[in-house]
């Protein structure tokens, strides 16, 4: 695989991606949101280029249009892969916004097109666990769909209608359910953000009783696992993306807390369960193993560490 086109690059998981193409001497075209404050967080290196290209130019892009059409004199193939991990509306509200859902599931079929436009052998869409709805058990390719929101149902739309054009078009399709990510340049409203920046000011952080069982991993090694379903995943693939091991949250808390200050205090039960709360979060990753070979490689510690430190900056 030489060159990959990523949209959503500016996230913590595009940025990890980049960053593990550069690593594998992959080029790079990363569409970017022309509005977009967080341009300069992206590497100024000879295999990234950047390119403002919104959701809503998708439809209308090809290689010509977006300046690439160089990179294959000889025309045909201007990428191998496609990673689509672009979304609007993945907090708050914004998440039953049926409009905006049903834009962004569009935009994913306008993404398929795109991909075909521009000669790439797969495309690998960035789906969520928010597809499942509340599930007790593990999750695996084959656990049932029924989304409680907006979001995780134009996830689940955009899912089943992919892989459908992917299939006219001759493109490998690959689907991941993405659980629960963290790393250097999350959004500042997750769990794990919103905790580090309380403590590292000195705030004691209201929290719920932390007795979900939840799955957490890191963008580097998320990012590792997108590449490797790009070269090695089974075409219709669905892919749930975790360590594949849950703990409580509590602990998870506790740990980012003893990384800052041991003697902070946390506030445990201050914040009642919504009733939607999902109290169960654990990814089946058996398939992507068999598939790709993939492991973690960062610890739930040593990956807060360097959260930690990003923060800190």
């Amino acid at each position: 695989m030489r060159r990959v086109v990523i949209t959503g690059a500016t996230g913590t998981i595009g940025m990890a991606l980049i960053n593990k193409c550069i690593e594998s001497k992959i080029e790079v075209i990363a569409l970017v949101n022309p509005d977009s404050r967080r341009l300069d967080r992206i590497p100024k290196d000879p295999l990234v280029r950047v390119i403002k290209c919104g959701l809503d130019d998708l439809a209308e892009a090809s290689a010509k249009s977006l300046g690439i059409e160089e990179t294959e004199p000889g025309g045909g193939t201007f990428a191998d892969a496609f990673i689509h991990l672009a979304w609007g509306g993945t907090f708050g509200d914004s998440r039953n916004n049926r409009d905006l859902q049903d834009k962004n599931a569009a935009y994913a079929l306008d993404a398929v097109r795109l991909a075909g436009r521009l000669g790439c052998s797969v495309f690998v869409g960035a789906g969520s666990q928010a597809e499942y709805g509340r599930v007790s058990g593990v999750l695996t390719p084959d656990t049932p769909c029924n989304p409680e929101n907006e979001y995780g149902r134009a996830k689940l739309r955009a899912s089943r209608e992919t892989r459908t054009m992917c299939r006219e078009l001759g493109i490998r399709h690959i689907w991941t359910r993405i659980l629960s990510i963290y790393g250097p340049y999350d959004g500042e409203g997750t769990m794990v953000m919103s905790v580090i920046r309380k403590l590292l000011s000195g705030q004691k952080p209201s929290l719920t009783a932390g007795e979900q069982m939840w799955d957490y991993l890191y963008c580097e090694d998320a990012a590792n696992a997108l590449l490797l379903l790009a070269r090695h995943g089974r075409d219709g693939g669905i892919y749930p993306i975790g360590s594949g091991t849950a703990r409580p949250l509590r602990e998870y808390i506790e740990i980012i807390r003893d990384e800052i200050d041991p003697d902070l205090p946390l506030g445990f039960g201050e914040v009642p369960y919504s009733d939607k709360q999902v109290m169960h979060l654990c990814a089946d990753t058996s398939s992507l193993r068999e598939d790709t070979g993939f492991s973690p490689a960062v610890e739930f510690r040593e990956g807060i560490r360097h959260t930690i430190e990003y923060c800190r900056v």
